[in-house]
């Protein structure tokens, strides 16, 4: 099973719609045996016989967006970019040498005013290698293409709001109230899945306040009505034809609808919406630890509940949470007078507090209840914490910034490093004083390889002298070079080994 953005890459084809109904069986009832004490619950009448006519009322709101963009495949693949890559090798009698190709991308959004504001997923308009796309166009239900232009998108919330210009009064919906939904209520969802076209699907809300990863904003509305790739940035509307939630991702084996989607609460999204829209920074609080939830082996070997608080597996060193005094083994079970729970977690809560708030936080430490008081930061860019972040077992993790960037290391070497910080460190099992270089990338073909070098190793020191960026080791990489010399000395140490000096021959 995985999750995955409801977006996919496709063809520019026609407008997306969306839209939905109301209302019970006349006369249905509650199934109950004689002898039940349940109290007899008649569901209010108004069968939805039929979504056409909230649909007709809806859909000229909703727009298809499609991107292009550049991007560089090694392959000679005809298809690259499309959604047919993976169909095909290399075509052609291709050399594999890189070649550009033009990727599209389809989503889907909505109006929110008159004057041409849309709302969409971030990802919609995010590059395959995460950065703008060139080109983003919207097509209207009536099947009018507008250029669109981006007013402000934050990557945190997945969310991102648009302008087109070309009409006096564009047809918009409003947001509703995510609060009062509840599970059992009738939705619909409207979108271009798989650059079908125009399709809308009705279901009910399957759940509310919905944790699927634990992140800072893993709270979703669950739903049944189908959300497929393409669906991304669409609107799930209430029986009044309200947005409660934006479509975002699914859970499935195959990449299609199970029945299983998830949508933004409105409650989220429409303050950032009105912050993007003023051009506002969407700030967002940062504590500075990792956790794991309280599951049943914690909560025993803890003796406390389970499903109750967050476990503290890290703390930044320096960061809010250091600083207050939190420490790994901690439990933290409530933030600001707010429980930790599995719908609300401790991500979820610290996100939502502007930075430079005092918050007080009850901890489990040793038994007892502690209350500490730190002062909340401002969340770091992805890019940011990719810096900060290292999983030597993840060989397909993206790769941090700060790597040498002009290739001598990789011809020469064989290696790719970051600079070691002390969060990394930490991470390692390394003492946070250490000062190196990780290893992050082996040439499997080059003599490092062959010597036992490998991701997540650090190098301290190069032919004696130490080293703590990748400047310093180019430096002497070079230094051996004019020297003509064929090998040279890395001093390299492992996750719970002392130091060792190996001997790497140059490429």
């Amino acid at each position: 099973m995985r999750y995955s953005y409801a977006v996919t890459t496709a063809l520019l084809l026609g407008g997306a719609a969306l839209t939905l109904v109301t209302g019970y069986p006349a006369g249905a009832q509650v199934a109950q045996n004689d002898n039940s004490q349940m109290a007899r619950v008649v569901p209010r009448a108004g069968a939805p016989g039929s979504f056409a006519d909230l649909t007709a009322q809806l859909q000229p709101a909703v727009v298809n967006i499609s991107t292009r963009q550049k991007i560089t495949v090694s392959t000679n693949n005809p298809f690259a970019g499309t959604p047919f890559e993976d169909l095909f090798g290399n075509q052609g009698g291709g050399n594999g040498q890189p070649v550009s190709r033009e990727a599209q991308s389809l989503g889907s959004g909505f109006f929110i005013s008159a004057d041409g504001y849309i709302v969409t997923n971030h990802h919609v308009i995010t590059a395959e290698n995460g950065g703008k796309v060139e080109e983003i166009t919207v097509t209207t239900a009536d099947g009018t293409d507008y250029p669109a232009k981006v007013i402000g998108d934050d990557a945190q919330s997945d969310l991102a709001v648009l302008k087109i210009t070309g009409r006096p009064n564009f047809p918009f919906v409003k947001f509703g109230d995510s609060r009062a939904s509840r599970v059992g209520d009738w939705v619909i969802a409207i979108g271009d899945p798989f650059g079908l076209g125009t399709s809308v699907t009705a279901g009910i809300i399957s759940a509310v306040l919905r944790n699927i990863d634990g992140g800072a904003y893993s709270r979703y509305i669950q739903t049944d009505a189908s959300i497929n790739r393409g669906n991304s940035g669409g609107p799930l509307f209430d029986m009044r034809g309200n947005v409660i939630g934006i479509n975002n991702a699914i859970y499935s084996p195959t990449g299609g609808s199970v029945g299983v989607g998830f949508a933004i609460p409105s409650e989220i999204a429409q303050p950032i919406v009105q912050q993007l829209i003023r051009g506002e920074a969407v700030l967002h609080g940062y504590l500075g630890v990792r956790i794991q939830p309280v599951n049943e082996e914690f909560s025993a070997a803890l003796g406390i509940p389970k499903n109750r608080g967050e476990y503290i597996q890290s703390v930044e060193p320096g960061g809010p949470a250091d600083k207050a005094g939190i420490k790994v083994g901690d439990v933290v079970t409530s933030v600001g007078g707010s429980d930790v729970t599995p719908d609300q977690s401790l991500s979820y809560l610290v996100n939502n507090l502007q930075p430079g708030t005092r918050v007080p936080i009850t901890l489990l430490r040793d038994g007892k209840t502690l209350t500490v008081t730190p002062t909340i930061a401002r969340r770091p860019s992805d890019e940011e914490l990719a810096k900060q972040s290292f999983n030597p077992n993840d060989k397909d993790q993206t790769q941090p910034q700060g790597q040498t960037g002009s290739g001598l290391l990789e011809k020469a070497v064989g290696i790719s490093v970051i600079p070691l910080t002390p969060t990394i460190a930490g991470q390692l099992g390394l003492d946070q004083s250490t000062r190196g270089l990780v290893i992050t990338q082996v040439d499997q073909s080059s003599d490092a390889a062959q010597s036992g070098l490998d991701r997540g190793m650090v190098i301290v020191a190069a032919n004696g002298q130490p080293v703590a960026t990748a400047a310093q080791l180019e430096a002497i990489v070079k230094s051996a070079q004019a020297a003509g010399r064929t090998a040279m000395l890395l001093r390299v140490q492992a996750r719970g080994a002392p130091a060792v000096t190996v001997p790497i021959r140059l490429r």
